[in-house]
């Protein structure tokens, strides 16, 4: 019931703009079995410090899903999951944005915490910023075909939560732009990564010095190590 209610109302959101949508159905992570071949399990606990649960494998491999949509579509595409609003500038940014691709390859459209940022450029109701830190969600984000090739080159194992790889710059030297304010809003929908601890804090102590010793063994010994500086 909730899932029909939830793809209700998803209808009822893109009912209000004039942009081409579909439904692209969504991995469920619970359904998964296991071991699964993208998620090496020991690895992630070892370089991450905590397991990720199903649901947010599940939520990974959806979005990667969407990437190779967009990849092989070749056509600019916006991502959603499937608990939003839109507010009225959406319809707005999105035709901006389409007509300066060249100054762009991913934008946030969304985010679940504020965060400082310095502008890229101004437009009379908004503007396009970089954000310098991690705001993190990933409800709604426009990536171009050719910067989607190179998400999908990284992300052949799943090793973070989503919303972290796709701020990870480091990793696949891809800078995630945003827009400000946010033209879509989440803070009246629940999110569906319920099975995400609500209180995962940051390790420390000993765990925290076993995963930097862990990570630096990574930097060394492998070609492509997860977490580089």
């Amino acid at each position: 019931m909730q899932s029909t209610q939830r793809r209700e109302k998803v209808i009822q959101e893109l009912s209000k703009i004039s942009l081409p949508w579909r439904f692209l159905d969504a991995v469920d992570g619970r359904k998964l079995h296991y071991p699964i071949p993208e998620y090496p399990a020991k690895k992630v606990k070892k370089l991450l410090g905590f397991d990720l649960t199903p649901n947010e494998i599940g939520c990974f491999l959806s979005h990667r899903q969407a990437w190779s949509e967009c990849l092989s579509q070749n056509i600019t595409t916006i991502i959603f999951e499937d608990d939003f609003v839109l507010l009225p500038h959406f319809e707005n940014v999105i035709e901006t944005l389409l007509s300066q691709t060249e100054n762009w390859g991913l934008v946030r459209l969304q985010a679940i915490e504020e965060s400082r940022s310095h502008t890229i450029q101004s437009f009379p109701e908004y503007s396009l910023v970089r954000n310098d830190g991690d705001p993190l969600g990933a409800t709604s984000y426009i990536v171009q075909p050719k910067i989607a090739k190179i998400l999908l080159e990284h992300a052949t194992q799943v090793y973070e939560p989503l919303d972290h790889f796709l701020e990870h710059y480091q990793k696949h030297d891809i800078p995630m732009l945003a827009i400000k304010p946010y033209p879509v809003d989440i803070t009246r929908v629940e999110s569906t990564i319920a099975d995400r601890p609500n209180d995962r804090k940051p390790i420390k102590g000993f765990k925290k010095n076993m995963r930097s010793i862990n990570r630096k063994l990574d930097r060394w010994l492998s070609k492509e190590p997860w977490f580089p500086k």
